[in-house]
């Protein structure tokens, strides 16, 4: 099962943007990536086409099952 870490961040805009972590270590501590979050709206890392981060709006842990299919 792979998993993702979504964090979902309010743009100048109002819009949503997300950042997708593949792998996340675990445990994931809700604190921690919460005080990531707000570390990288205040660095003004990342912008995004909607303008830059500024709010928080959430999290979540994606899950996903793949099965691949033999087609030869």
């Amino acid at each position: 099962m792979a998993k993702v870490l979504e964090m979902i961040f309010e743009t100048v805009e109002g819009k949503s943007a997300t950042i997708a972590v593949e792998n996340p270590k675990h445990p994931v501590h809700v604190n921690t990536i919460k005080l990531a979050m707000e570390q990288m709206i205040a660095g003004n890392v990342f912008v995004s086409a909607s303008g830059g981060f500024v709010g928080v709006k959430g999290a979540r842990l994606v899950e996903r099952n793949v099965e691949e299919l033999e087609l030869g």
